[in-house]
């Protein structure tokens, strides 16, 4: 008989408490596979008066994050995070990506050998002259944690309200993309599961930064096909650089799935880096200041991975075959104007993509 699958959610966000929903409903239906009691970490925090652990175990609600929607009762929210992982099989990560160090430190010894990694996480990390995954992130200190990743076009608010969207998982063990997938598909959440993590990552992490740049064009008012040609270029640049970092295992194909071109469709139309980009050419003003006007406790993804996507090209010698990664970075930091994203078009070099059988 097979073992009863325990599952921990690390981190209790928007997109943490979207998911801690869906997985919530799914171990109930499926409970020959996995535990009934879901462990959601969550960083503690005071609203109205109340701590936010108290309040998703009393009212079962995530009223910060996601008001409005009813948390299953068997999520149990925890403050300690030794708590939360202990003896947990499936290691569900949804955090910003700036605290995920921190947070894997004292994870360390309550972590089980044979547990399991899925990480929801869109970002990078640089060091030592490149750019660094989320999952490499987390298994530099859980290093027995086989990791898959999960990214699509995924607006959180639309996928609450049980609105029809695609998802993806990568990874590099078939069998573990087919547990996470039992554990968090839907009839409006369907997944589909792909051998090729790196590209699936990297997709989640790259498409912020186009979608920065949307923002602007909209703040600038050149309207759809100016934007248009943005998302083809930025996408062509997306391509060119998972073949850069991963030449071998990155397939063409992942583009095409839910992690690719229809996350950057959906984040330039709809999301907060687009939202934030279009802010910021319209009040001047600067990125933190709209993270904390804008986002309700949420981070801001675009800037900081083209900042260090910025790094790896200038240390390669690539900032000229990158032009709208480049300039974005550049914008962001005040070097160029918010025009000059329309330089990055203009001038845009042919981009020459190595086509796979794959």
């Amino acid at each position: 008989m097979a073992q009863i699958k325990k599952v921990a959610i690390i981190g209790s966000g928007n997109w943490g408490t979207v998911i801690a929903r869906i997985i919530g409903e799914n171990v109930k239906k499926h409970a020959d596979k996995f535990d009934n009691t879901v462990k959601m970490y969550v960083y503690e925090e005071v609203v109205n008066n109340r701590k936010l652990t108290e309040i998703l175990n009393s009212d079962h609600e995530n009223v910060k994050y996601l008001p409005g929607y009813k948390i299953p009762l068997n999520v149990v929210a925890t403050p300690l995070i030794d708590e939360a992982v202990k003896d947990a099989d499936l290691l569900i990560f949804v955090m910003p990506h700036q605290f995920i160090r921190a947070i894997c430190k004292p994870m360390v010894p309550h972590v089980k050998p044979s547990a399991i990694g899925l990480s929801l996480i869109k970002g990078l990390d640089f060091q030592d002259g490149k750019t660094l995954l989320v999952t490499d992130m987390i298994k530099s200190s859980l290093t027995s944690l086989n990791m898959s990743v999960l990214m699509g076009a995924n607006l959180a608010p639309e996928i609450a309200a049980e609105k029809f969207c695609e998802t993806t998982i990568g990874t590099n063990n078939m069998e573990n993309g087919e547990i996470f997938k039992l554990l968090c598909q839907t009839p409006y959440f369907r997944i589909t599961v792909v051998e090729d993590m790196e590209t699936v990552e990297l997709c989640g992490a790259l498409k912020n930064i186009v979608a920065f740049g949307a923002g602007v064009i909209d703040g600038l008012e050149y309207g759809d096909n100016t934007k248009a040609a943005e998302i083809r270029l930025g996408l062509m640049e997306m391509v060119k650089f998972c073949k850069m970092k991963y030449p071998t295992s990155s397939h063409l194909k992942t583009f095409f799935e839910s992690c690719g071109i229809a996350d950057l469709i959906t984040t330039c139309y709809g999301g907060r880096n687009r939202k934030v980009g279009e802010a910021f050419v319209k009040t001047g003003k600067k990125i933190e200041e709209l993270e904390l006007e804008m986002l309700n406790g949420q981070k801001l993804q675009g800037p900081h991975t083209a900042l260090d996507v910025y790094k790896e090209l200038e240390a390669s010698n690539l900032l000229k075959e990158f032009p709208i990664f480049t300039g974005i970075h550049l914008i962001c930091v005040g070097k160029k104007e918010p025009s000059y994203i329309i330089e990055t078009l203009q001038e845009h070099p042919k981009v020459d993509v190595l086509y796979d059988k794959n």
